[in-house]
C-alpha cells in the first residue's frame, strides 16, 4: 500500500518585492530544469529572484536574471549563476500563457522558488502587470483611510463601553 506524501513544502526564496510592482492574475506552478550543484546551491537558500522574470522563445519557457550562486564545493560542475533556466510546463500552458504575454501585455515573474513534498525543485510564477507608481500611491492612502476607519470605530466603541 502506498503512503500519501508528506504535502509540506520547504521554501527556497520569495520574491517579496513582486506584490508591491505588480498587480497578479494568477499563479502557476512549473517545474526547473536543474544541473546538481545548482540543486545544492538551492537546497543552502543561495538564490535571488528580484530581477527575475520568465521569457517565452521558440515554444519554451526559460527563467531569466534568476541567481543561483555558485556551490562552495561545487568546483568544475559549477554553472553560470545568471545562466536562463528552462522551466517545464505543458504544451497547452506555454500556448495560453504566450498568448496572454503578447496580446494584452503581462508578465510572468517568479514569486518564490521551493521543494515540494517529492523534492522536485518548482517555481511560482504570477501572470501580472507593472503598476504605476501613483497606482501605488493610490494603495497606500486606501491602506492608511482603512487602517483609520477601523481604528475610529474601535474607539468609539471603547467610550460606549465606559
Amino acid at each position: 500500500m502506498l503512503r500519501p506524501y508528506n504535502r509540506t513544502v520547504k521554501a527556497v526564496a520569495t520574491n517579496r518585492k513582486a506584490l508591491r510592482d505588480y498587480e497578479v492574475f494568477e499563479k502557476i506552478e512549473a517545474g526547473i530544469e536543474l544541473f546538481g550543484t545548482e540543486v545544492k546551491s538551492l537546497r543552502a537558500g543561495n538564490v535571488s529572484l528580484d530581477e527575475g522574470y520568465a521569457a517565452i522563445e521558440g515554444g519554451e519557457v526559460f527563467l531569466v536574471g534568476v541567481t543561483i550562486a555558485p556551490y562552495a564545493q561545487g568546483n568544475i560542475f559549477n554553472r553560470d549563476p545568471k545562466r536562463r533556466r528552462r522551466l517545464l510546463l505543458h504544451r497547452e500552458e506555454i500556448q495560453r500563457l504566450f498568448g496572454r504575454t503578447t496580446l494584452r501585455g503581462f508578465t510572468l515573474i517568479p514569486m518564490s522558488i521551493y521543494f515540494n513534498s517529492r523534492n522536485v525543485a518548482k517555481v511560482e510564477l504570477a501572470l501580472a502587470k507593472g503598476r504605476k507608481q501613483y497606482d501605488r500611491r493610490e494603495e497606500l492612502r486606501q491602506k492608511a483611510a482603512d487602517h483609520d476607519a477601523r481604528s475610529d470605530g474601535a474607539r468609539t466603541e471603547r467610550a460606549r463601553a465606559r
